[in-house]
């Protein structure tokens, strides 16, 4: 019996799977599943589903365990986040709802934050360029939870922006999802409370989350537009020390 006869070592499935497995095919294949997530999101509008066509006879801890996973998985395909903190406050309540949207929150990030980190840091970190783009990629690597919470705490940044940028960068993940979890738990708790009494706009709990993401939302365009003030000014020019400097009228 004839022994088999081993491929060598540039054969073509070892050529393919180091051509899927290159930086570029798995950022083109990060591409296609986000074009593919919003495409379906346009089309079949989720968020619609889950505001109003929310079964009647699923209640109680189920219901707000299955409405959290479909919350993560929509928000990692881009429905926007206020959209679903409403209908969490109109389906459960505050407090229920509350902690559907925290935990969706903290799970479509991470999935979102999973999906750059494998499929597009590679591709994307010999990319980082320019004055902001690296000065973010900076911050976010050497001040993770720091640099997360205070972007979650104000909704300037794009949720998903946010979790791209993060997975691109050195941070870690456990610095990631707790920033995540603490700093978005006050803008999400105003819109939960905002949709829990949406029946009723007159009372003091819906007059003081609306005037709560009104102030949040300008807090965000002041810090915004301070950061981009501070990144257009010009680096200071240090002079040199007094020993760099070279003697006047000695010869080289």
């Amino acid at each position: 019996m004839l022994a088999p006869v081993p491929r060598p070592p540039g054969s073509l499935a070892v050529r393919s799977s180091r051509a899927l497995l290159a930086p570029r095919a798995r950022l083109s294949m990060l591409a296609l599943l986000l074009l593919c997530a919003a495409g379906l999101v346009l089309l079949y509008e989720p968020q619609r589903m889950l505001s109003s066509g929310w079964s009647q006879q699923t209640d109680g801890a189920g219901a707000v365990m299955l409405f959290g996973l479909a919350y993560g998985v929509c928000t990692a395909a881009f429905v926007p986040r206020p959209v679903l903190n409403l209908a969490a406050g109109a389906l459960f309540g505050s407090a229920f709802g509350l902690t559907a949207a925290v935990a969706g929150t903290v799970l479509g990030a991470g999935i979102s934050f999973t999906l750059g980190r494998f499929l597009g840091q590679d591709a994307l970190r010999p990319m980082l360029r320019g004055r902001w783009l690296t000065a973010a990629d900076g911050q976010l690597s050497r001040h993770g939870f720091r640099s997360m919470l205070a972007i979650r705490l104000f909704p300037g940044v794009p949720f998903a922006a946010a979790n791209y940028c993060a997975a691109v960068s050195r941070m870690r993940y456990v610095p990631f999802l707790l920033a995540t979890a603490i700093g978005t738990v006050p803008n999400t708790a105003a819109y939960v409370i905002a949709g829990a009494q949406a029946g009723s706009p007159g009372s003091p709990a819906f007059l003081f989350s609306a005037g709560f993401i009104v102030l949040s939302g300008l807090g965000a365009a002041l810090v915004a537009w301070r950061k981009r003030h501070a990144l257009r000014a010009p680096a200071p020019v240090t002079a040199p020390a007094p020993e760099e400097r070279e003697p006047v009228g000695t010869a080289p």
